[in-house]
């Protein structure tokens, strides 16, 4: 068994000047592929349940998933809740078995979130995992425009909430297909300078490969979430595998064409990260 704490892996990450990818997982295909692509990259990984996977496979079944799963690896795998938007989310979690809990309530007041956001990471502490909250908003590509972090309310936030990783907002935009974007470092180095937690890039799929690993190693930032790269690779290979043979139908087969693909982008993605060979 290889399940661990998002702060065993972070806190390492940290030290060491290097991030662990949070990757976004919608079911059993690409879980299976992001813990290989972790184990032939001899790195820590994060798999993540976001709403979107939470409302398509109970929490229970995906505890159970992300626990067996760590156990056919021998490096870390973190079975983490992404965007937990209430108590009741995160305590479904814990019961679950995950080992990482993130309370989103990065649309609320300061004041709110902090209470909140504390409120989860003493139920995580008081279980022997981790916790991570958002401070400043991050928008979606198409939606919700971003809120970026304000750093003195950073400094209140990590000091009064006492997370294990404080996601910030700072250029990055969830589900955006390109690389086009890149992150404000001016406001990263500010919001460190007043900080002393591990920091996260939610929307890391927008962030450019070389700034990923640039601030990988010279940054706090310990973890990126990287989703949409990863989707639109299982997109392109399921979409090579059903029109490949018009006449096919078993999808157990069908699915099993999207794994090496899926495989190799997370490989990709972890390389990116600077975790390649830190399991």
């Amino acid at each position: 068994m290889t399940t661990a704490t998002l702060a065993e892996v972070l806190q390492p990450a940290l030290k060491d000047g290097y991030a662990v990818p949070g990757l976004v997982c919608l079911g059993w295909e690409d879980a299976r592929a992001y813990v290989a692509a972790a184990e032939a990259e001899r790195a820590p990984v994060i798999l993540q349940a976001g709403p979107s996977c939470r409302e398509h496979t109970p929490l229970p079944i995906l505890g159970k998933m992300f626990r067996h799963l760590a156990e056919l690896v021998d490096v870390p795998v973190v079975a983490h809740l992404d965007h937990g938007y209430t108590m009741e989310d995160c305590e479904a979690a814990l019961e679950a078995g995950f080992t990482s809990l993130m309370f989103d309530g990065s649309r609320k007041p300061l004041e709110d979130n902090v209470r909140e956001t504390r409120a989860v990471a003493d139920l995580a502490h008081s279980a022997g995992i981790s916790a991570e909250g958002e401070i400043g908003f991050v928008g979606y590509s198409g939606g919700e425009d971003s809120a970026g972090t304000d750093p003195e309310e950073a400094a209140i936030f990590a000091r009064e909430t006492n997370v294990d990783a404080m996601a910030i907002s700072v250029g990055n935009v969830h589900l955006q297909q390109d690389h086009e974007g890149g992150l404000d470092e001016a406001r990263i180095q500010a919001i460190e300078a007043t900080t002393g937690v591990p920091l996260v890039i939610h929307g890391g799929s927008g962030v450019p490969h070389e700034q990923r690993l640039a601030l990988a190693q010279g940054s706090a930032i310990c973890k990126f979430n990287i989703g949409t790269e990863l989707r639109m690779a299982f997109g392109a290979a399921l979409r090579a595998a059903v029109n490949a043979d018009a006449a096919r139908f078993d999808r157990v087969q069908i699915l099993k064409d999207t794994h090496d693909p899926v495989m190799e982008a997370a490989r990709l993605a972890i390389r990116s990260t600077g975790a390649s060979g830190r399991a």
